[in-house]
């Protein structure tokens, strides 16, 4: 029916010597009739979320995909503030421009000779650098920061402007922090979004003050969801979850020396509340499944629920957890690179699952 539509308006065109204008604009449609909608959740992991500015630019630069919603948690939630910036300033073309203006903004912060060695997948802290992180462990914020700078603020500042974000936000955003006095989630949305906001979802209280918010104050949100994938469920219309982690679900080896295994601790405790999560999910789309009993319309929307996945899996250059604190440009491009060739995998065998079914089998992954 379409071809029988479009085809006399070509020829009618072609006579009208505008055949390749015709062209280029049925294919535009073609293009915008094969757009599917889903949900990010996009994980937090400081300097590795560089990983997730890859996915994203791979995503945008696809065209495939459409967003609803947004759910992140510390470096995810800056990804996520990003690129919603950078579309409503220019669409996908402006969010992959956003995302590039930031990452490299991050990448010069601190000069490279000061955090990093080597080169290639063998990037890692500086003596310098792990000497730095060691005094967070003997110090509080208030020894080592007195006057609570935090050099994000400005850059933030810089990059988005939030009261415009708050007004035109084309996605759903799910911004996650931590309430430090009682360990409770609390999600932030596009339209009540501030700067302090997103930095406490990025606020690691062992180099950062907390930050206060409606007299409470607040941490990252990595330590009560990493991403919270809840919302995307319950505030969302489309049934389809895209996930971007950047913990593995399998770390290869187990950890030995004292350093390994307190930097495995640390790190199964910003991912244990996503596993969790991910467990109940699939456990509640498995009790929905369909019976000769009626169900209601939160069973249907479980047994409609689909879920994706893209990680960085064994990444070499991912696999010191020393290295989320690595903000070294060529370390941040690397990732991003990575973070692309993933992507593209992702799409060459998955995209076309997206309103479909799930390309992850839950019960292997999660149960």
């Amino acid at each position: 029916m379409t071809h029988h539509f479009i085809a006399p308006v070509l020829q009618r065109l072609q006579r009208l010597g505008l055949q390749e204008t015709a062209h280029a604009r049925s294919g535009a449609w073609r293009r915008k009739a094969r757009t599917q909608r889903l949900n990010l959740a996009l994980q937090g992991g400081g300097a590795h979320g560089a990983f997730t500015w890859g996915v994203l630019d791979a995503l945008l630069e696809d065209g495939r995909l459409d967003f609803e919603g947004i759910s992140g948690s510390s470096a995810g939630a800056m990804n996520a503030a990003v690129m919603a910036q950078g579309w409503v300033r220019g669409g996908r073309d402006g969010a992959r421009a956003a995302l590039s203006r930031f990452w490299s903004a991050i990448g010069q912060m601190v000069p490279a000779a000061l955090m990093a060695q080597g080169s290639g997948e063998d990037m890692r802290l500086s003596p310098t650098g792990k000497l730095l992180v060691s005094w967070s462990t003997q110090f509080s914020p208030a020894q080592l920061n007195p006057m609570a700078m935090n050099v994000l603020r400005e850059l933030l500042l810089e990059m988005v402007d939030f009261n415009d974000l708050r007004q035109h936000c084309p996605f759903k955003l799910f911004i996650g922090a931590t309430q430090a006095n009682t360990g409770r989630l609390r999600v932030f949305r596009e339209h009540e979004l501030t700067v302090d906001m997103l930095l406490a979802s990025a606020c690691l209280p062992r180099l950062h003050h907390p930050v206060e918010i409606d007299g409470q104050p607040y941490w990252d949100g990595g330590y009560s969801a990493n991403p919270a994938v809840f919302p995307l469920f319950y505030e969302c219309d489309s049934p389809d979850v895209l996930l971007v982690l950047l913990n593995p679900l399998e770390r290869e080896g187990t950890p030995h020396t004292s350093i390994e295994i307190r930097e495995r601790i640390s790190e199964l405790g910003f991912h244990a509340h996503f596993m969790r999560e991910m467990q109940l999910f699939t456990r509640a789309m498995a009790s929905a499944a369909p019976s000769f009993v009626s169900s209601g319309p939160l069973e249907r929307k479980l047994r409609a629920m689909r879920f994706h996945m893209i990680e960085p899996g064994q990444c070499a250059s991912m696999r010191r957890p020393e290295t989320r604190l690595l903000a070294h440009m060529p370390y941040l491009q690397l990732l991003h690179d990575q973070g692309r060739e993933h992507a593209a995998a992702w799409l060459t065998n998955h995209a076309q699952d997206v309103g479909k079914r799930s390309s992850i089998d839950m019960e292997d992954c999660f149960a």
